[in-house]
């Protein structure tokens, strides 16, 4: 309930009267105390009760039950100097909420009623706990029962308090479409398949190798994340001959995916598809960058007859798209994402909304990357952002997070999620990991390669990604983070995921430990490297598998955290996750300020 508009907003200025001089319409304090605690009250009728005394009847100026007073005529009181019109101050009465079963979404109010400047506070109910700001992890919380306490109390304490149940939802026709993820394929340095990925996270392995070969040799840094078979090896040898590595990586895990949604070997005609209801959506940041540096040394060795008729169309970037494409024969669209390396999680989002708004009803989506290459790397190198720490001791030199962190490695890879429209694959019978609820993205406007160290681009992402999923950020209970150990990349995401979700250790009294303290975050690329435009989709595999599991891989490489970092880190061993919220972030920052973020949300 808001202030009276009829309440007068002259200032208070309290001075001292008899009782026998108050009249209907005064604001009134009975004592000294109640003026410091601004506790005043109406006076509605004045009676005489006996010829040295008369009972008065008082109101809280801004609504509640009356009660009376009997008071000597020559009793000192205090009145506000401002005159309110009694007939506008409302009688009620808060009712008791013992018998209400409270839901997520109710809301309640409560306002101080006997401050004539009293402000209506409300408190929506979220996880089992009510929050003052449902955007503000480390705001004001309180429980069911200190709620239920209030109403008990209203009368007594000069408070009005209601309750309002969550709205009903009313029927939709048209609007947005639901978007779910029914497949998962990935190849990474920890191995081939989704599998390998997921227990190379939980059990800490790395998969980075020392690179071999000749032309490695003479590089300042010679480790990177590797993907341990040759991927043309799993494919047929006319079509892998085709195909640039990053694009073989790309229609394996592809491959992958499909299956596992359920979907038959072949593509979209054997699995009863129309094709042109499909979709790719693929980042990329160079793709292969070696059939390039291979053509232009075979025109210097051997003259323009040597140059191969197939280096164009498997030097750009968009080949990976293409021949995923080709080998599913998906006919809706073939679209590829570069922005750097957050061109993987910008792919998927680009699918998510082309699922929202009825363009295709399936889509493949994520990134392939393959530039472990001699001058990729030395230009790495000469840019001081790679690791020079080496493998002694099996240890990863990827640290993420960790005080020592000296820089990323390079890697390569590809991840793809089967995105589909939910009525598309309830009405097929698919298994459903969970909600693709939503994306972010923003710009730092900062410097062609080093990130904005405010953190200012990346938190405006982190905050579109959560308000797209229609949640709020009291609703994250997980953060896959970019965090590719590089000192001021690390320092900047933290910053921005503090100001987002608040520090740790700041929940508020009565919350429980996932409604308003530290979100568990964790860091894969000490396991796997930064697989650059990969990076994405190979993170937002691990990111659905962990909503799917209620199981966070620990961070690997991060034995000691930079105390400036701030953030609850799970490292050592898995954790399970919490039950209190329902959407995890998987972070994608890029070289130019490109930022992007992907918020996941459990199905129930």
């Amino acid at each position: 309930m808001p202030n009276s508009s009829e309440m007068p907003k002259a200032p208070i200025h309290p001075h001292a009267v008899t009782a026998g001089e108050v009249v209907p319409g005064d604001l009134v304090a009975l004592s000294q105390e109640e003026v410091e605690r601004q506790q005043w009250c109406v006076v509605m009728h004045t009676l005489p009760e006996s010829p040295g005394t008369i009972r008065v009847t008082l109101r809280p100026p801004l609504g509640g039950i009356d009660r009376e007073a009997v008071l000597a005529r020559e009793q000192e009181v205090v009145v506000a100097g401002r005159r309110v019109d009694e007939t506008a101050v409302p009688a009620v009465s808060s009712p008791r909420l013992d018998a209400v079963e409270f839901r997520d979404g109710d809301r309640v109010t409560r306002l101080r009623a006997v401050d004539p400047e009293g402000v209506e506070v409300t408190y929506e109910r979220r996880w089992g706990i009510w929050h003052r700001d449902l955007d503000d992890r480390t705001g004001e919380t309180v429980s069911d029962d200190v709620v239920r306490g209030w109403a008990a109390d209203a009368d007594r304490a000069g408070y009005v308090v209601r309750h309002h149940s969550r709205p009903a939802r009313e029927p939709s026709w048209a609007g947005p479409r639901r978007v779910v993820v029914t497949g998962l394929g990935a190849l990474t340095p920890l191995g081939v398949g989704v599998d390998e990925l997921w227990r190379g996270l939980l059990d800490g392995r790395h998969g980075i190798r020392e690179l071999e070969g000749e032309e490695f040799q003479e590089l300042p840094v010679r480790v990177a994340g590797v993907v341990p078979v040759d991927p043309a090896m799993l494919l047929p040898r006319a079509a892998a001959r085709r195909m640039n590595r990053a694009a073989q990586f790309a229609v394996l895990a592809a491959r992958e995916a499909w299956g596992d949604a359920g979907f038959a070997t072949g593509g979209t005609r054997e699995s009863g598809l129309d094709p042109e209801r499909v979709g790719v959506s693929l980042g990329a940041i160079l793709g292969d960058a070696s059939v390039l540096v291979g053509g232009d040394r075979k025109l210097r060795d051997k003259g323009p007859r040597g140059v191969s008729p197939l280096t164009t169309p498997m030097t750009v970037p968009s080949q990976a798209a293409s021949q995923v494409s080709l080998d599913l024969h998906i006919t809706g669209e073939a679209r590829t994402v570069t922005s750097a390396c957050a061109s993987g999680t910008e792919a998927i989002g680009e699918a998510i909304d082309r699922i929202r708004y009825g363009r295709v009803d399936v889509a493949l989506a994520g990134g392939a990357e393959a530039v472990i290459t001699p001058a990729i790397m030395a230009s790495f190198a000469s840019m001081r952002a790679l690791s020079g720490l080496g493998l002694d001791g099996g240890a990863t030199p990827s640290r993420p997070f960790a005080k020592d962190r000296a820089g990323f490695v390079n890697g390569e890879g590809a991840g793809v999620l089967v995105l589909e429209a939910e009525e598309h694959a309830r009405a097929r019978g698919a298994r459903i990991y969970c909600e693709a609820a939503g994306w972010g993205l923003s710009a730092d406007a900062h410097h062609m390669a080093a990130p904005d160290p405010s953190g200012s681009g990346v938190a405006l992402a982190l905050r579109r990604a959560v308000r797209d999923a229609g949640g709020h950020v009291v609703d994250v209970v997980h953060v896959n983070a970019h965090a590719t150990a590089t000192v001021d990349g690390d320092l900047a995401e933290a910053g921005a995921l503090r100001a987002v979700l608040g520090e740790v250790g700041g929940a508020a009294a009565g919350a429980s430990p996932g409604a308003g303290g530290g979100v568990p975050v964790t860091a894969l690329k000490g396991n796997l490297g930064h697989l650059q435009g990969a990076a994405g989709g190979v993170e937002a595999v691990a990111a659905v598998l962990t909503l799917h599991n209620r199981l966070v891989p620990p961070t690997l490489g991060c034995a000691e955290l930079d105390e400036e970092i701030g953030l609850d880190v799970v490292t050592g061993a898995p954790r399970a996750l919490p039950a209190d919220g329902d959407l995890v972030l998987s972070n994608s920052f890029g070289f130019g300020g490109h930022n992007a973020v992907l918020a996941l949300r459990r199905v129930a």
